[in-house]
């Protein structure tokens, strides 16, 4: 299929998803360029090369018909996230970078409550595990995450709007209110129904 290779960071033309579930993230977060619809037709294939396992999502723009394509290296070992996590281990993603993390997690924590409470508990715990990627870019002993854990022009944008939210201090504080609101809802027995991305 025809059509320019939408993932590209870093000048890499395959970055590592770490999941299924951060790959279908970062596609989410990449619109169609030509109308801005996020939603493709996708198929999706995975192959070996020297590098390693690459997974491919081709198809075309559900709204304008553009062809659309995706690559992603794959780790050796796919390893399913814990329940409610994006992924799983201590390394930072390579996908979204810290600024992209807050903004899913502030979009999760925005999201309206609607009649079926357990969504909305769901919406919470996304938030929180997004907020726990963006706390693998922090360095031990850090104040504050450093330059290098912004690289793409939104992520850059949610720090420039404001930069004290990436402390240390703050992160753990906002990390800790999603803990107390989890544990509230669990000791009220709302149901929790599985995250669809």
């Amino acid at each position: 299929m025809e059509g320019e290779l939408d993932a590209m960071v870093g000048g890499m033309a395959a970055p590592l998803a770490r999941t299924h579930e951060e790959a279908h993230l970062y596609m989410e977060l990449h619109p169609c360029p030509a109308c801005g619809e996020p939603e493709f037709d996708a198929a999706s294939a995975v192959r070996e090369t020297d590098a390693g396992w690459l997974v491919r999502y081709a198809g075309v723009c559900v709204q304008c018909g553009r062809a659309r394509a995706f690559e992603f290296r794959q780790p050796d070992e796919m390893r399913p996230p814990a329940e409610g996590a994006w992924a799983s281990g201590a390394e930072p993603s390579e996908l979204l970078d810290a600024g992209e993390w807050l903004f899913v997690a502030d979009t999760y924590a925005s999201a309206p409550a609607g009649a079926d409470s357990g969504a909305s508990i769901v919406d919470l715990r996304s938030a929180a595990a997004a907020l726990d990627e963006v706390l693998k870019f922090l360095p031990d002993g850090a104040a504050a995450l450093p330059d290098e854990a912004f690289w793409s022009a939104r992520g850059r944008a949610v720090r420039a709007a404001e930069p004290g939210r990436f402390s240390r201090v703050r992160l753990l504080a906002a990390r800790a209110t999603y803990a107390r609101l989890l544990a509230s809802a669990h000791d009220q027995g709302v149901p929790v129904v599985a995250r669809t991305t």
